[in-house]
């Protein structure tokens, strides 16, 4: 019970941190990734998603992936409380009903989601299927979104995707390194492994910017939905976790995810202030 208390406490830290970054970056999606690097205020967006990451990293030490990362979802509703807060306005009937929503679903889900106990690491054969498929999954959906007139939200989804797979990994280094010492971090496996979350986590980074380049709300709530949903299949495939699975913890489950997503896409419809463009 200890261990969850702290998970969450980490997790309710981490969407703080991730929404400021995202409130940011919004404020800039109209500058190409060049002109971003040339960008002080962009960068302090991307030391606060190193921060937040460094955080989520941490939380995995003392919960499975897929509690952890449907939490993430609180991203969102601290977006658009930020958002309000910062436009000098009172939060609309529609913005407040997607937060309560949204919150009482992920509560549920919390509640209810069971797991095979401590956090599971990646074999070497799981993880490269796992580098293997989510190459081509993400790749495919960059792709998509590259099309010109695609929605910015395909590559929400990809967004989505590669921090789920980051965070798959990360949980793997970290676990690897609490159960058998720092020298594991040196074996060809673990390099691997660590390369690969560098590669995911500035690629995830990449996509969730270009994103935006639509407006805020939607693309982040995508990502947010994407994210715990891709993360829970690779704990239930891939690291031996386990959801519900009698029938009154599967309607449970469903009521609150559907709750959930209720409020997502509300929050997502809210009317929210256009983000300030901040000078270059």
């Amino acid at each position: 019970m200890a261990d969850l208390t702290i998970a969450i406490a980490l997790c309710v830290a981490v969407a703080i941190v991730y929404a400021t970054a995202a409130l940011i970056q919004a404020g800039y999606a109209h500058l190409t990734v060049r002109e971003l690097t040339r960008v002080p205020l962009w960068w302090v967006a991307q030391g606060l998603n190193a921060a937040g990451a460094g955080l989520h990293v941490v939380s995995l030490g003392f919960g499975p992936l897929s509690l952890i990362q449907p939490l993430g979802v609180l991203t969102l509703v601290i977006a658009v409380v930020f958002a309000a807060s910062r436009a000098r306005r009172r939060m609309t009937r529609l913005e407040t009903v997607g937060l309560v929503s949204t919150v009482a679903g992920l509560a549920g889900l919390a509640m209810i989601i069971t797991t095979g106990g401590t956090p599971d690491t990646l074999t070497p054969v799981e993880l490269t299927a796992l580098l293997a498929g989510g190459t081509v999954l993400v790749g495919g959906l960059v792709a998509k979104g590259s099309r010109p007139g695609a929605s910015s939200l395909w590559e929400a989804v990809a967004g989505g995707v590669a921090y789920s797979i980051c965070s798959a990994l990360c949980q793997t280094v970290v676990v690897g390194v609490g159960t058998t010492g720092a020298g594991v971090l040196l074996t060809p496996f673990m390099l691997v492994a660590i390369v690969a979350v560098g590669a995911f986590a500035v690629g995830g980074t990449v996509f969730t910017q270009r994103s935006y380049r639509d407006g805020l709300a939607a693309p982040l709530a995508v990502t947010n939905l994407v994210n715990p949903a891709s993360a829970t299949a690779i704990g239930v495939v891939f690291l031996g976790e386990t959801v519900a699975t009698t029938p009154v913890e599967v309607v449970l489950a469903t009521a609150c995810g559907i709750l959930a997503a209720y409020g997502v896409t509300a929050l997502a419809r809210a009317r929210e202030a256009e983000p300030e463009l901040l000078p270059a």
